[in-house]
């Protein structure tokens, strides 16, 4: 899974044996400041980008990955709650 965002608030602490249920290895980048998002967020408006997205809900996230695995979608899966 990967997660990429632009948080233009504090990003809480994560204990990462709870959430991050065992994974081997995360990476995370902090090198971006407010005003890069701000200027990211003005080019992706101008452009437009229209991503494609599947939606699935939560209790669907075995379906959802297994869909992944078999690229039975171009795009990227969202749960939602």
């Amino acid at each position: 899974m990967a997660l990429a965002g632009i948080h233009m608030s504090p990003i809480p602490s994560l204990t990462y044996t709870r959430e991050l249920f065992g994974e081997r290895i995360l990476r995370s980048v902090t090198a971006n400041t407010r005003q890069d998002g701000i200027d990211l967020l003005r080019e992706a408006a101008a452009i437009p980008i229209k991503p494609r997205t599947v939606r699935f809900p939560l209790s669907e996230a075995n379906q959802a990955l297994q869909a992944l695995k078999a690229g039975s979608f171009q795009g990227a899966a969202v749960l939602t709650i």
